[in-house]
């Protein structure tokens, strides 16, 4: 019952990643220009629901992936090549109440006159076809919890995640928020609801590419502050975090260099 279990719960993972990417597509495309309509709960209303909503992915999006939180949860039970599939459940749970229970308005902050309209949607295109290359680099599999769950479900040992330096990884840290990016803001026509989605979640892109490079640090060390001395977070930025960050002194270094 438990291998039936496990099998199921990794497949319905993968068709609820599927159902929920669909939905995102339209919902980050935003409505055209005709079909602009109000929530009947008022503007202020509607923008207050809007912003817990954006947040209601944001913040358990990068909670659930911090070490501390994953350790507790294997801990109290639940099996470790799951893990994956939890977290993508998760995600996709919160992504889709924020999806349905998104609240539109009519106002519109700004929109694109032609043909500058064009460009956007297709820039908004091609970060997709950006997103999905991103995350191919890095293994798919491990974004939907796929890889973890399908060594499992073969009897196979678990596969060590590791980190290799090719494509965009060359060039920056983040490809897959900057593609993030590129889907929240290359939009024709720009309502206030959508720019109550695109205020949280570039502050929550930014903030979570600072995680994600902490928790590089956490699991590969040395080799991924050599690293972030060589590569920018985003293209263009020269300073902070998100920049090239000096390598701290390895344990050796210190070691010999004493009162370092």
């Amino acid at each position: 019952m438990r291998t039936l279990f496990g099998i199921a719960f990794g497949l319905a993972t993968q068709a609820l990643f599927a159902f929920t990417v669909w939905h995102l597509f339209w919902f980050l495309k935003g409505p055209q220009p005709d079909d602009l309509r109000a929530s009947p709960l008022g503007l202020a209303a509607a923008l207050g629901i809007d912003a817990l909503l954006a947040l209601l992915f944001a913040v358990p999006h990068s909670v659930f992936l911090l070490p501390s939180v994953r350790r507790r949860i294997v801990s109290a039970g639940l099996y470790g090549p799951f893990y994956g599939c939890f977290y993508c459940v998760v995600t996709c749970a919160v992504l889709l109440l924020a999806i349905f229970y998104w609240q539109p308005t009519a106002v519109v902050a700004w929109r694109w006159a032609a043909p500058f309209d064009r460009a956007v949607s297709t820039a908004f295109a091609a970060s997709w076809v950006a997103l999905v290359y991103s995350l191919a680099l890095t293994g798919l599999g491990w974004q939907t919890g796929l890889t973890p769950w399908w060594h499992w479900a073969r009897g196979l040992p678990q596969p060590k995640r590791v980190f290799v330096e090719r494509g965009a990884y060359r060039f920056l840290r983040h490809p897959v928020y900057l593609s993030f990016l590129g889907l929240i803001w290359f939009v024709p026509v720009v309502s206030l609801d959508r720019v109550v989605l695109m205020a949280v979640w570039t502050t929550y892109i930014f903030i979570g590419s600072a995680l994600k490079d902490g928790r590089l640090v956490h699991f590969m060390g040395d080799t991924y502050r050599e690293y972030q001395a060589r590569v920018p977070g985003y293209p263009g930025v020269g300073f902070g975090p998100l920049g090239r960050v000096p390598p701290r002194l390895t344990a050796a270094v210190r070691a010999a260099r004493p009162g370092v």
